[in-house]
């Protein structure tokens, strides 16, 4: 768990069952990624003391797949967190893939999407501008950092346990107090802070380095409507198995709530709720229960989960075609089940 600018309020722990780290606001799942002008903070390691992403490196088809590395290389292109709001998260951006390679020479953006696994009464996500906001006006927010009149001209949607949320790189958002997170995410530690006095942080660090109006063009200023919110969000976790996000989220990553029959795919399973076991083609069976969190590699093979285990899989971004064979996969399941 990184330690961060923002503090936790002990979710992670208490969904893991452990104790300890009851600030700490983010725990990061698989990640191949190291934290923004760090060389190794953030990264994943093997019970060996190796790095995943050496590893993954090294037997890039064994991990990911054949058909995975002939469409995006070693890249897993995939970063899964807990991420636990103890405050409110700062408003804040995060570039897309163009800019980041144009400005910051990285290869991916930071699309991302959360799927809500506890809130509080009066929790929300702050999604998008509610209006049209000019370059100046932006700017001129940042420099005087008038929280009050981002915060005022940006959706607020109220979210409860279940829900999810797809956020497109470009979009000014923000997260309430009170809630939990699995955040789905492109591999990349590249947040733009429009708001940073309240959190401590200096305009360098809230910028990337970057000189303030060149940051600030990565921001969609246009107004995100009621119908453009709605798309952006996905199924409801509880409901049917297959993909919880909408589908505009899948040349970044696939959410997949849990069915009894995984597929064989890179993934990262994470548990909430109930105990059982994970057994694949090719390793021997884990004990697994609310809280748990599996990184799964592609040689692992297929999957059955047995017990009361419910969760959500989360898996790069979709190969064509995907979405149409998680529809056949979720039929299948049923039958299997006698659903």
């Amino acid at each position: 768990m990184p330690e961060m600018f923002y503090r936790g309020d002990g979710r992670i722990d208490r969904l893991r069952g452990t104790s300890g780290h009851e600030d700490r606001p983010e725990d990061w799942i698989a990640s191949v990624t190291a934290r923004f002008g760090t060389d190794t903070d953030g990264m994943t390691r093997l019970p060996d003391g190796s790095l995943l992403a050496e590893a993954v490196a090294a037997d890039p088809e064994a991990w990911l797949g054949a058909e995975h590395v002939a469409r995006y290389g070693s890249d897993t292109g995939l970063l899964v967190k807990l991420l636990d709001a103890g405050q409110r998260l700062p408003v804040h951006v995060h570039p897309d893939r163009r800019f980041a390679a144009e400005h910051l020479a990285r290869p991916h953006g930071k699309t991302e999407a959360w799927i809500v696994l506890e809130a509080e009464a009066d929790a929300a996500v702050y999604v998008g501008f509610n209006r049209d906001v000019g370059a100046d006006e932006l700017l001129g927010w940042a420099r005087r950092q008038d929280v009050g009149a981002m915060l005022a001209a940006t959706n607020r949607v109220p979210v409860a346990a279940g829900d999810s949320v797809l956020c497109p790189a470009g979009t000014p958002h923000a997260i309430s107090a009170g809630i939990l997170v699995v955040e789905l995410q492109e591999p990349a530690d590249l947040s733009i802070m429009l708001e940073w006095s309240t959190f401590s942080l200096s305009e360098p660090e809230a910028t990337l380095g970057l000189p303030l109006e060149e940051a600030l063009a990565c921001v969609n200023r246009r107004a995100l409507p009621p119908e453009r919110l709605d798309a952006l969000r996905g199924r409801p976790l509880n409901g049917a198995a297959g993909s919880v996000l909408p589908a505009e989220g899948d040349p970044f990553f696939v959410a997949e709530r849990v069915s009894r029959h995984l597929s064989q795919s890179y993934g990262v399973l994470v548990v909430t709720a109930g105990q059982g076991q994970l057994a694949t083609e090719n390793s021997a069976p884990v004990p697994v229960g609310r809280g748990s969190t599996v990184l799964i590699p592609y040689a692992a093979g297929p999957g059955v989960l047995t017990g009361t285990v419910e969760g959500v899989r989360c898996l790069p971004a979709a190969l064509p075609v995907t979405r149409y064979q998680a529809a056949a996969r979720s039929h299948q399941t049923r039958g299997l089940s006698g659903g």
